[in-house]
């Protein structure tokens, strides 16, 4: 997991007259995310430490939120308590928080997990939102925009359950990759870490990567497969179909097992 997130971030939360004006603010994060685990009637707690690298102080209002993927995979966060969530579990240090310029903030969090909280996973978001900044030439309305640090946790003995349900090939990034698509019946979120090996129609011999994108609880999503250079200042090959490929991904507590051929 990265240990260090820097998010320039450009929101655009204004429209006039079918033009998206934006708003930029910089703030550096550690870490965007956190995949732990803990036990029921145990606390977690962590730290989030927040950097100013402007010249100005910068405030926030900070809250959690009920988080999950819509049908192009894109995050969507909600204020409102979604069922199941965890977020009441949930304790944040402060509802607001300034840095000084230049200077960085250590912004601690916990998750009192209930003693008779079931396995499962505890999915949540923590939200630094900026301060609203005053309309100026060209932004006719006042803007803001956030910054989500997402929090994975693992209660008890949760295990992701993935199954391959299909192998196919799909255009992605300008070119045909192989896409495994994958059903995650578990508790537990999954991302698969790996190497495959693959053997195209022509004969030339490849090493292929998956795309490390989360399964969440629930999901049937396709994950790509990427083929590396032999070099790593060289072009990613070309692939001829049909394609064997064979080997062996990781996630938590799972092996995956692929042996299948991708047809054009």
């Amino acid at each position: 997991m990265s240990r260090l997130f820097t998010a320039l971030v450009t929101v655009a939360l204004a429209l006039l007259s079918g033009v998206a004006a934006a708003q930029e603010f910089s703030a550096v994060i550690s870490p965007p995310r956190f995949e732990e685990r803990s036990k029921p009637g145990q606390t977690y707690r962590n730290v989030i430490e927040i950097m100013n690298p402007t010249d100005r102080a910068a405030g926030f209002t900070v809250a959690t939120a009920d988080w999950g993927l819509d049908a192009s995979f894109t995050p969507v966060f909600s204020e409102a308590l979604t069922p199941g969530s965890c977020r009441p579990w949930v304790g944040i240090e402060a509802g607001k928080l300034t840095v000084p310029a230049g200077d960085r903030r250590r912004f601690r969090f916990e998750v009192a997990v209930p003693a008779d909280a079931p396995r499962g996973e505890c999915r949540f978001a923590i939200m630094f939102e900026g301060e609203t900044q005053a309309p100026r030439q060209g932004m006719p309305l006042p803007m803001s925009g956030r910054i989500a640090v997402i929090v994975y946790l693992a209660v008890g003995d949760a295990a992701p359950r993935l199954e391959i349900v299909q192998a196919r090939s799909a255009t992605l990034q300008g070119a045909r990759l192989p896409v495994l698509n994958i059903r995650n019946s578990g508790d537990m979120h999954a991302r698969l870490d790996g190497f495959l090996a693959g053997v195209d129609a022509a004969g030339q011999r490849v090493v292929l990567v998956p795309d490390n994108s989360p399964i969440l609880v629930g999901m049937t999503r396709d994950i790509a497969l990427f083929p590396q250079p032999e070099q790593g200042d060289q072009a990613a090959p070309a692939l001829a179909y049909p394609l064997r490929i064979k080997g062996r991904l990781d996630t938590e507590g799972q092996r995956v097992d692929v042996d299948t051929t991708v047809a054009q």
